[in-house]
């Protein structure tokens, strides 16, 4: 929404912009992701006003991705299996996916015919968001990762892989 959409002014009455708030900005666009607060002030016809600061607290995040591998597949029950995988992040600069350094990111498994997902091994993201490890396999089921997301960045999971 741009800026003029969110603030209307009343007829006749002193329309100017808070200065918190640029009509353009040379900074990086990634630096507005994050919690942004809400602050209001309304305006009577008869001149009287009301201010409240804080009334609410939003979240803008950055889109995450993750690119999941296993193998070999299939793999034998006490046999080691690799997965391997990226973990991405929107830059909101150049309008793609760059690799996400150093994030803790959770291979999890799930068991054939279970519910959900458990956690077996947390990893940290390398230099240009790579992720690999090596587990051994106790049972049949499908692996995937899981990025729990950051105050700027959400999170994410991928489908598992058999």
């Amino acid at each position: 929404m741009r800026e003029e959409e969110l603030h209307h002014g009343v007829h006749g009455h002193d329309n100017r912009r808070p200065s918190l708030v640029p009509d353009t900005s040379d900074t990086d666009a990634n630096t507005i992701a994050g919690v942004w607060q809400v602050d209001a002030t309304v305006r009577a016809n008869d001149g009287d006003y009301w201010i409240s600061d804080h009334i609410a607290e939003y979240k803008v995040k950055r889109a995450s991705k993750l690119a999941t591998d296993a193998s070999p597949e299939p793999v034998a029950k006490g046999a080691k299996l690799t997965a391997t995988g990226k973990l991405s992040r929107a830059n909101w600069e150049d309008l793609a996916h760059h690799g996400f350094a150093g994030q803790q990111v959770k291979l999890q498994f799930k068991k054939a015919g279970a519910a959900r997902y458990s956690t077996v091994k947390t990893v940290k993201s390398g230099t240009h968001g790579n992720l690999s490890t090596k587990v051994t396999v106790t049972a049949a089921g499908s692996w995937r990762w899981y990025f729990p997301g950051t105050t700027t960045t959400a999170s994410s999971s991928r489908p598992g892989t058999r």
